[in-house]
């Protein structure tokens, strides 16, 4: 076997398919959220406070599937714009919480007609790397 023939099993790489139709669904919310004044990461961050009481850093991050300093990086312009505030702990002062403010809700309740045209037109950019997508009932 060659040495470009031991990297055939390659092409079917789970890790590598997963990341492309990761690329294809964020680009596909980004263009959804074009000219909504915010990323559909922000969107997400505000959505998921939106649902939540103030939590850590540590614990929104972990809900998001995101390292802190990427959680960190991400808060950044959303704090600059007055949509979420940190808060201090008063259990403990070194951590802060997050928290959604009345300008965050609003920007995110602007924003909720393009997330559910986004979620609801998904499934093709999905189906072109084999996810099908089923809802599930409850």
């Amino acid at each position: 076997m060659s040495a470009e023939e031991s990297f055939f099993d390659c092409r079917s790489c789970f890790c590598s398919a997963l990341r492309r139709a990761g690329r294809a669904v964020t680009q596909h919310y980004e263009a959804a959220f074009r000219g909504a004044g915010l990323r559909a990461t922000q969107f997400t961050v505000l959505a998921t406070l939106a649902q939540t009481e103030p939590m850590t850093m540590s614990e929104l991050a972990e809900l998001l599937g995101l390292e802190r300093t990427t959680l960190t990086r991400n808060l950044r312009p959303l704090e600059a714009k007055g949509w979420v505030r940190g808060l201090s702990d008063d259990e403990d002062l070194r951590r802060r919480r997050i928290e959604l403010t009345p300008q965050g809700r609003a920007i995110a309740v602007k924003a909720m007609p393009r997330w559910r045209r986004a979620q609801a037109s998904v499934a093709p950019v999905l189906a072109r790397f084999g996810v099908r997508l089923t809802e599930a009932k409850v």
